[in-house]
């Protein structure tokens, strides 16, 4: 491996850790390691990722579901590109998540069945690294280190999946959403400590169960994570995220079902050379008051290029 490709070993995997919170039904609650990291201008990534989930879980977070018993197999196409933002690194992200759910789960006393499988709804993100990691080409790169990242972005998720109103669990959200963010990434020598923080703020649902109106307050949502670097570009984390709010109303009447949730997360990436590197994450429902309270193992594989390398 050439000098060039050892100083890009840090941004494998690592630049594009908001496309593998692969559970569709916890997009406010993803824990993304790394999501500020650098990585030089011209960089293409796509990723394809599957996950399992199980447990307590629906697009809706804040539904008022027990006994829940509940699967979900998830694939996850994403495509990302490191941009020149005015002179500060960046990135998009292109995702779209196919996921099959079976199961079965107690809603308003009323025992509910549910077998679905489709599309989820799409995501989009734009992110710009507004202070320690400038834009920078390939070359330029190689003797990049960091030290203090300050990031921000904005994630809007549309309308587009499966959706049945005569469901109360579905694969999609049938409405807008869109996730500002703004945090922070320092290294430690071979560690590197995150902290984000974002509000998730939702559109109506105009034909929520049974034809009503679902509207959903703003999710507000913590997150630290610790991560430390080994040899040749692989890398730990260690995460830990809060959130709380969204709140509910259906036609007005309010569901006394506010989140205050946490959950934990560890992540393991490994470079397999200088094109390819796989990724493996666990994370689960640590403190649930309403309608998080499952586990997600997953595995996806990265492929990178750019033209002349």
């Amino acid at each position: 491996m050439n000098t060039v490709a050892r100083g890009c070993g840090q941004c494998t995997l690592g630049a594009l850790a908001l496309l593998l919170g692969l559970s569709p039904q916890a997009r406010s609650m993803e824990l993304e390691p790394r999501a500020y990291s650098n990585a030089p201008v011209g960089f293409n990534f796509l990723v394809l990722g599957y996950a399992y989930s199980h447990g307590a879980m629906s697009t809706e977070p804040t539904l008022p579901l027990s006994n829940a018993q509940l699967k979900i197999d998830t694939a996850v196409l994403a495509y990302a590109r490191s941009l020149d933002l005015w002179g500060k690194s960046g990135k998009l992200d292109l995702i779209l998540p196919l996921s099959r759910l079976a199961g079965t789960a107690t809603y308003a006393g009323t025992e509910i069945e549910r077998n679905a499988s489709g599309v989820g709804d799409p995501r989009a993100r734009l992110s710009v690294n507004l202070y320690g990691a400038p834009a920078l080409s390939l070359q330029d790169f190689a003797s990049y280190d960091q030290d203090l990242v300050v990031g921000a972005s904005v994630q809007v998720s549309a309308p587009g999946g499966q959706y049945d109103a005569d469901r109360v669990v579905n694969l999609a959200s049938n409405r807008w959403s869109i996730k500002p963010d703004i945090g922070f990434s320092k290294a430690f020598g071979e560690a590197t400590l995150d902290f984000t923080g974002s509000v998730t703020l939702y559109g109506d649902n105009n034909n929520y169960y049974g034809g009503k109106t679902l509207e959903v307050a703003p999710v507000y949502a913590v997150q630290s994570n610790l991560s430390y670097s080994f040899a040749k570009g692989a890398w730990v984390s260690l995460g830990v995220t809060y959130y709380t709010g969204g709140e509910s109303t259906v036609d007005g009447v309010d569901k006394d079902n506010q989140l205050d949730n946490s959950r934990i997360g560890l992540v393991l990436a490994q470079p397999l050379d200088r094109n390819n590197s796989i990724k493996l994450n666990l994370s689960k429902g640590v403190s649930t008051r309403v309608g998080t309270d499952f586990t997600t193992v997953g595995i996806a594989w990265q492929y990178r290029w750019m033209d002349g390398y």
